[in-house]
């Protein structure tokens, strides 16, 4: 699965990339309703526990129901603007980890099992672990990140 080798790529070529950022950097908002880089990684630490969550439960229960979460009031609860970004940057990369080793214990027929968000449709495991890779792919350019050649590299390799 392409989206699996991307997983394993961006948590071990990410980490040196987001150090680049100064706390200083990592801390400053673009508005006063933005997240900071801080915050919004943090909000990819939030969704990576939760999509953790989902390709866990998945794999032995087809057909899921699982709540979904106020992603705005998981930042502010966590306080990642007043967090360590290198702790900030060492939880991203073990949290994904984790994440990735549940995806690649998922047997092919799992991947066809649905779940679903809150009220939303029913959508397959697979379609929820390559929206959280697509999801991270866009925080992470926002945050300043370039990604573009860990991409290229996935897909001319796949």
């Amino acid at each position: 699965m392409p989206s699996l080798n991307l997983l394993r790529d961006l948590v071990e070529r990410v980490p040196t990339r987001l150090e680049q950022i100064s706390q200083t950097n990592a801390e400053t908002k673009s508005s006063t309703t933005a997240w900071s880089p801080k915050e919004e990684l943090g909000h990819l630490l939030d969704s990576a526990a939760n999509n953790h969550q989902r390709i866990v439960r998945v794999q032995s229960e087809d057909k899921l129901a699982m709540p979904g979460y106020e992603q705005n009031r998981w930042v502010a609860i966590n306080r990642y603007q007043h967090r360590d970004w290198k702790d900030l940057i060492e939880v991203w990369q073990a949290l994904n980890r984790q994440l990735l080793a549940a995806a690649e214990s998922v047997p092919d027929s799992a991947w066809s099992h649905t779940l679903t968000v809150a009220a939303s449709q029913p959508m397959t495991l697979e379609f929820v672990f390559d929206d959280y890779v697509t999801h991270m792919l866009h925080h992470l350019q926002h945050i300043g990140i370039d990604v573009n050649d860990i991409k290229s590299n996935t897909t001319n390799a796949a």
